[in-house]
Protein backbone atom coordinates (compact mmCIF):
# COMPACT_ATOMS: atom_id res chain seq x y z
CA UNK A 1 0.00 0.00 0.00
CA UNK A 2 2.45 2.58 0.65
CA UNK A 3 4.38 1.85 -2.71
CA UNK A 4 1.28 2.46 -4.38
CA UNK A 5 1.02 5.95 -2.67
CA UNK A 6 4.50 6.86 -3.67
CA UNK A 7 4.21 6.01 -6.60
CA UNK A 8 0.66 7.93 -6.84
CA UNK A 9 2.24 11.02 -5.05
CA UNK A 10 5.43 10.92 -8.23
CA UNK A 11 3.05 10.38 -10.63
CA UNK A 12 0.70 13.53 -9.30
CA UNK A 13 4.19 15.54 -9.05
CA UNK A 14 4.71 14.52 -12.52
CA UNK A 15 1.75 15.72 -14.16
CA UNK A 16 1.95 18.82 -11.93
CA UNK A 17 5.20 20.10 -13.73
CA UNK A 18 4.04 19.08 -16.99
CA UNK A 19 0.93 20.91 -16.58
CA UNK A 20 2.94 24.23 -15.60
CA UNK A 21 5.50 23.87 -17.57
CA UNK A 22 3.00 23.93 -20.94
CA UNK A 23 1.30 26.51 -19.36
CA UNK A 24 4.39 28.43 -18.62
CA UNK A 25 5.49 27.68 -22.56
CA UNK A 26 1.85 28.41 -24.38
CA UNK A 27 -0.04 30.61 -22.36
CA UNK A 28 0.63 34.58 -22.74
CA UNK A 29 1.63 35.89 -19.61
CA UNK A 30 -1.00 38.52 -19.79
CA UNK A 31 -3.56 35.66 -19.90
CA UNK A 32 -2.32 33.80 -16.57
CA UNK A 33 -4.38 36.09 -13.94
CA UNK A 34 -7.38 35.59 -15.89
CA UNK A 35 -6.63 31.98 -15.96
CA UNK A 36 -5.93 32.01 -12.39
CA UNK A 37 -9.33 33.83 -11.54
CA UNK A 38 -11.15 31.07 -13.25
CA UNK A 39 -9.15 28.41 -11.79
CA UNK A 40 -9.74 29.94 -8.15
CA UNK A 41 -13.69 30.20 -8.95
CA UNK A 42 -13.91 26.85 -10.10
CA UNK A 43 -12.33 26.06 -6.58
CA UNK A 44 -14.80 28.14 -4.74
CA UNK A 45 -17.91 27.02 -6.70
CA UNK A 46 -16.83 23.07 -5.98
CA UNK A 47 -16.33 23.75 -2.44
CA UNK A 48 -19.29 26.34 -1.65
CA UNK A 49 -21.65 25.05 -3.91
CA UNK A 50 -21.25 21.86 -5.37
CA UNK A 51 -19.87 19.88 -2.49
CA UNK A 52 -22.43 21.19 0.23
CA UNK A 53 -25.01 20.26 -1.72
CA UNK A 54 -24.21 17.17 -2.79
CA UNK A 55 -23.65 16.28 1.04
CA UNK A 56 -26.92 17.56 1.60
CA UNK A 57 -28.59 15.26 -1.36
CA UNK A 58 -26.84 12.26 0.73
CA UNK A 59 -27.57 13.18 4.12
CA UNK A 60 -30.84 13.74 3.21
CA UNK A 61 -31.56 10.50 1.13
CA UNK A 62 -29.66 8.91 3.85
CA UNK A 63 -31.99 10.19 6.61
CA UNK A 64 -35.33 9.06 4.67
CA UNK A 65 -33.84 6.30 3.33
CA UNK A 66 -33.25 4.00 6.34
CA UNK A 67 -34.84 1.30 4.80
CA UNK A 68 -33.52 1.55 1.35
CA UNK A 69 -30.50 0.15 -0.24
CA UNK A 70 -27.34 0.94 -0.76
CA UNK A 71 -27.39 1.10 -4.41
CA UNK A 72 -30.44 3.26 -4.38
CA UNK A 73 -28.73 5.65 -2.58
CA UNK A 74 -26.13 5.17 -4.67
CA UNK A 75 -27.68 5.58 -8.09
CA UNK A 76 -29.35 8.59 -6.27
CA UNK A 77 -26.24 10.74 -5.12
CA UNK A 78 -24.32 9.52 -8.66
CA UNK A 79 -27.19 11.50 -10.38
CA UNK A 80 -26.85 14.27 -8.12
CA UNK A 81 -23.09 14.75 -8.50
CA UNK A 82 -23.25 14.27 -12.60
CA UNK A 83 -26.08 16.46 -13.03
CA UNK A 84 -24.09 19.10 -11.13
CA UNK A 85 -21.18 18.46 -12.60
CA UNK A 86 -22.84 18.62 -16.32
CA UNK A 87 -24.39 21.85 -15.28
CA UNK A 88 -20.91 23.73 -14.75
CA UNK A 89 -19.77 22.53 -17.56
CA UNK A 90 -22.65 23.26 -19.95
CA UNK A 91 -23.64 26.79 -18.07
CA UNK A 92 -21.30 28.64 -19.77
CA UNK A 93 -22.12 27.56 -23.66
CA UNK A 94 -25.53 28.29 -22.43
CA UNK A 95 -24.31 31.65 -21.60
CA UNK A 96 -21.79 32.10 -24.12
CA UNK A 97 -24.70 31.18 -27.04
CA UNK A 98 -27.08 33.77 -25.52
CA UNK A 99 -24.21 36.53 -25.88
CA UNK A 100 -24.42 36.29 -29.04
CA UNK A 101 -21.56 34.37 -31.18
CA UNK A 102 -19.36 36.01 -33.82
CA UNK A 103 -18.63 32.49 -35.61
CA UNK A 104 -21.67 30.38 -35.74
CA UNK A 105 -19.90 27.17 -35.89
CA UNK A 106 -18.68 27.90 -32.21
CA UNK A 107 -22.03 26.96 -30.62
CA UNK A 108 -23.90 24.67 -33.20
CA UNK A 109 -26.45 23.13 -30.75
CA UNK A 110 -28.90 23.82 -28.59
CA UNK A 111 -27.28 23.51 -25.17
CA UNK A 112 -30.24 24.59 -23.23
CA UNK A 113 -32.53 21.58 -24.76
CA UNK A 114 -29.94 18.71 -24.17
CA UNK A 115 -29.06 19.96 -21.00
CA UNK A 116 -32.56 19.83 -19.74
CA UNK A 117 -32.75 16.32 -21.68
CA UNK A 118 -30.16 15.02 -20.02
CA UNK A 119 -31.36 16.06 -16.54
CA UNK A 120 -34.38 15.03 -17.32
CA UNK A 121 -33.25 11.48 -17.84
CA UNK A 122 -31.03 11.49 -14.49
CA UNK A 123 -34.18 12.50 -12.73
CA UNK A 124 -36.35 9.32 -14.25
CA UNK A 125 -33.32 6.82 -13.66
CA UNK A 126 -33.45 8.42 -9.79
CA UNK A 127 -37.26 8.01 -9.70
CA UNK A 128 -37.11 4.19 -11.15
CA UNK A 129 -34.72 3.26 -8.90
CA UNK A 130 -36.01 5.20 -5.49
CA UNK A 131 -39.86 3.37 -6.57
CA UNK A 132 -37.68 -0.49 -7.08
CA UNK A 133 -36.11 0.55 -3.78
CA UNK A 134 -39.26 1.01 -2.28
CA UNK A 135 -40.83 -1.79 -3.54
CA UNK A 136 -38.03 -3.83 -2.29
CA UNK A 137 -37.41 -2.33 1.22
CA UNK A 138 -41.60 -3.27 1.58
CA UNK A 139 -41.55 -6.80 0.37
CA UNK A 140 -38.58 -7.74 2.82
CA UNK A 141 -39.41 -6.92 6.30
CA UNK A 142 -36.13 -7.55 7.53
CA UNK A 143 -33.71 -4.64 8.09
CA UNK A 144 -31.09 -4.12 5.30
CA UNK A 145 -28.59 -3.46 8.35
CA UNK A 146 -28.40 -6.12 11.03
CA UNK A 147 -28.36 -5.32 14.26
CA UNK A 148 -24.69 -5.21 16.31
CA UNK A 149 -24.06 -5.79 20.02
CA UNK A 150 -21.31 -4.52 22.06
CA UNK A 151 -19.65 -7.54 23.97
Amino acid sequence: MRAARIVLVVLGLLVTAFGAYVLVTTVRPQRIGGLATWLLAAVVLHDAVLSPFVVGAGLLLRRTGRRLGAGVLVVAQTAVVLGCVLAVVVLPEIAAAHHGRKNPTVLPVDYTTRLLVVEGVLVAVVVVALVVGIARAHRSPRPLVAATTNG
